[in-house]
């Protein structure tokens, strides 16, 4: 039964790369072609996979419609929380998550440094939109003329001498942002606290969310919480990867 699964499965990335007639797919699993039609009868019984008029096959409706169902339901929150705790563990910071909706840029995830100096950041507090590294990495992604518009509305209040100062300066630095996949805030909102971020991606490649790291100078300078970049990419990968489900397992 495994095997019959397996090679079932196994239709759909052939059939994502375009219409195959039933010679295809059989040579293709290294079958013969009753057994590949058994496969597809079964799959175009369930709606994966349609027959054209040319009698190639093609995936089916049905698979979009519970691909869109199985995105929608997705919580990149649950998803991403085991991955927070665990670079906490490792840095001792503070790490956040952080959303893009309706104008705003929120947190949705918190998990407290290990230090007595804590940040007064709260899940569901939006962020200075102007300086986090968070909110540069969600409206980094959006395309030109979405940056340039929401730059223009802005305000751009000078928290320290650091923070942007207008919307010439953020879309320079969005560029920036866009273009080497991660963000600083390094004393922008706060002069004692600094803080490095990372992008979460969907399957598509598009930013869903955005992690980052926070410290104050008195635990950790700048240059230091710097050299934990690495690690906050690759955890904000490793997230991405799950939320998209492209993290397969080996056969063996």
């Amino acid at each position: 039964m495994s095997q019959t699964v397996d090679r079932a499965l196994s239709i759909l990335p052939l059939l994502a790369q375009g219409p195959a007639d039933l010679g295809q797919v059989a040579e293709r699993l290294g079958v013969h072609k009753s057994t590949a039609l058994r496969l597809l009868r079964t799959l175009h019984e369930h709606g994966l996979v349609y027959r054209q008029e040319d009698q190639r096959y093609r995936l089916g409706a049905r698979l979009f419609a519970l691909a869109q169902e199985a995105v929608e339901n997705l919580d990149v929150r649950e998803i991403a929380h085991p991955h927070l705790v665990a670079l906490n563990d490792r840095c001792g910071h503070t790490v956040h998550l952080a959303v893009y909706e309706e104008q705003e840029v929120l947190y949705i995830d918190k998990v407290e440094s290990r230090y007595p100096v804590r940040m007064y950041s709260r899940i569901g507090k939006p962020v200075a939109i102007t300086v986090a590294a968070v909110a540069k990495l969600l409206l980094a992604d959006l395309t030109e003329p979405e940056r340039r518009a929401i730059a223009e509305k802005l305000d751009y209040p000078m928290y320290t001498s650091r923070s942007t100062p207008d919307a010439a300066a953020f879309l320079k630095e969005l560029t920036v942002v866009r273009e080497q996949g991660w963000a600083t805030d390094l004393g922008g909102h706060e002069e004692s606290i600094n803080c490095i971020g990372a992008p979460i991606r969907g399957a598509d490649g598009r930013v869903v969310a955005a992690m980052s790291v926070s410290a104050p100078n008195v635990v950790v300078t700048a240059e230091e919480l710097l050299t934990l970049l690495p690690l906050v990419r690759r955890t904000a990968e490793t997230v991405s990867r799950e939320y998209s489900g492209t993290n397969r397992p080996k056969k063996v």
